[in-house]
């Protein structure tokens, strides 16, 4: 078949990626002719099975192999073999096309990993369990009726309830300019299939929200990147593309951004807003880390007051990500339309997890936990910071709240191999390519600063420095 050079620079993934397609493009391997299975292949050139599976994802979607359930990977038939077409902009012009989605399904069937210092969630004895238990004695005292389907918008108490929040947080909104949605996953899937059809330009933080992207390239969405920095965002390279590609929507998190921790300052938020009253554009503001914030501060919807800023939220990082319970806040008329949308495609949301999210809001202990929760976090934040930095990491941006932080070392150039490795150990790494437009392979990690507790996290990491 082809050997593996332990010893190149060039990535084993690589490797096995370019082998395979030059034993298909010579006509060594035939269509139809099935591939090693992965742990037969992993076995006998001495690599991980995550490597395997990469590379074998990386030849599906170059469109060599297909793969069938229970059966394995076949190479394609050439004639079918069509090229991707490129989805963000600007695009390398390498051969790697690694689909975040993957990650997505490797992170829900891998919750068991013992570790998991890169995931996107607090750890369950963190968040407001208590609470919630609460709630559902109540609920089940009240014999609710679960009969019949929730209002098209979710359930008023808590619309109210959310109006209240925001309205503490200097924006203006009517309970009926707000959307209850099943977490704020689907109020951004709203937004997106509301406002884009395939093929239009779509301005997104890069790195950004890795779910927020894959979600927006499986509706053929041009990504064209709006890039971080420390202090939010490079202005000018932002209003050059934006000034090339006239997007129609920006998704951005401008506080304790995934992944890079960092928060906008508000110089940016009002020059980001110029920019789209300037070019015609619509601002989805995705403020899902807002109670883990510690800093009263400004928000675009607050700068904007729902002209054109559409406000994503959620409960799902500090009561609990299972019941599901998420919202949006936009502009009277447009709100309506993400409401039809809603019911065309899913009905109502659940009253069942609404009301159980209202009753743990309106438990007199919800704001205490929050504020332990903040402190719980900023300690964590110090302390991984600083063991970090010890080891020779570079951070992006030192928060000092929140539960991320991104960062590089010198010696590792690719940490999708390292994210491979820390699974064979039990655990569960955030690679820094899953976050990007390009998913090119870099450097970068994200670290869940609440799951890094445990010393077996900085010894695998000491060990894999060297």
């Amino acid at each position: 078949m082809f050997s593996l050079d332990h010893q190149s620079a060039t990535p084993l993934v690589v490797q096995v990626v370019e082998g395979f397609r030059e034993l298909v493009d010579s006509g060594s391997l035939r269509a139809g002719a099935k591939l090693p299975s992965i742990r037969q292949f992993a076995h006998m050139h001495g690599i991980s099975v995550y490597t395997v599976v990469d590379a074998y994802d990386r030849l599906v979607a170059q469109g060599y192999c297909v793969s069938r359930p229970h059966s394995g990977f076949f190479v394609r038939r050439r004639a079918d073999a069509l090229q991707p077409e490129p989805l963000a902009e600007p695009v390398s012009t390498g051969e790697y096309r690694f689909d975040a989605m993957w990650y997505m399904q490797r992170i829900f069937e891998n919750r068991a990993l013992r570790l998991k210092p890169g995931c996107g969630w607090l750890p369950g004895e963190w968040l407001f369990h208590d609470g919630v238990r609460r709630s559902l004695r109540a609920l089940a005292a009240e014999d609710a009726d679960l009969g019949g389907y929730g209002e098209p918008k979710g359930y008023l108490p808590l619309r109210q309830l959310v109006r209240d929040l925001l309205a503490e947080h200097e924006v203006a909104a009517s309970a009926e300019q707000l959307l209850l949605t099943q977490g704020s996953t689907q109020a951004l899937d709203l937004v997106a299939r509301q406002l884009l059809r395939p093929g239009d330009a779509v301005l997104v933080d890069d790195p950004g929200y890795a779910n927020q992207l894959s979600a927006l390239r499986f509706q053929g969405a041009r990504l064209i990147g709006a890039p971080r920095t420390a202090q939010g965002y490079d202005l000018e390279l932002l209003e050059e593309r934006v000034r090339q590609h006239r997007p129609k929507v920006l998704f951005t998190q401008p506080r304790l951004q995934s992944p890079t921790a960092s928060t906008a300052q508000v110089a940016h938020l009002y020059r980001l807003l110029q920019l789209a009253e300037k070019y015609d554009f619509v601002v989805v503001e995705n403020d899902i880390y807002a109670d883990l914030d510690p800093e009263p501060r400004p928000t675009l919807a607050s700068l904007d007051q729902l002209r054109r800023v559409v406000y994503v939220s959620s409960f799902s990082k500090t009561i609990s990500p299972n019941i599901r319970v998420g919202y949006l806040a936009a502009h009277p008329d447009l709100l309506e339309e993400l409401a039809r949308l809603k019911m065309v495609s899913g009905l109502t949301s659940s009253e069942f997890t609404e009301r159980l999210a209202y009753g743990a809001l309106l438990d007199g202990r919800w704001r205490k936990h929050t504020k332990a929760l903040r402190d719980r976090l900023a300690v964590a934040q110090q302390r991984v910071a600083s063991e970090l930095l010890d080891l020779g990491f570079e951070l992006f941006a030192e928060p000092k709240a929140g539960m991320l932080l991104w960062a590089r070392h010198p010696r590792i150039t690719d940490s999708t191999e390292l994210a491979y490795r820390a699974a064979e150990h039990d655990m569960l790494l955030g690679p820094g390519h899953l976050f990007t437009i390009d998913l090119q392979p870099n450097a970068w990690l994200r670290f869940n600063v609440a799951h890094c507790n445990d010393p077996a996290v900085l010894a695998f990491l000491r060990a894999q420095l060297g």
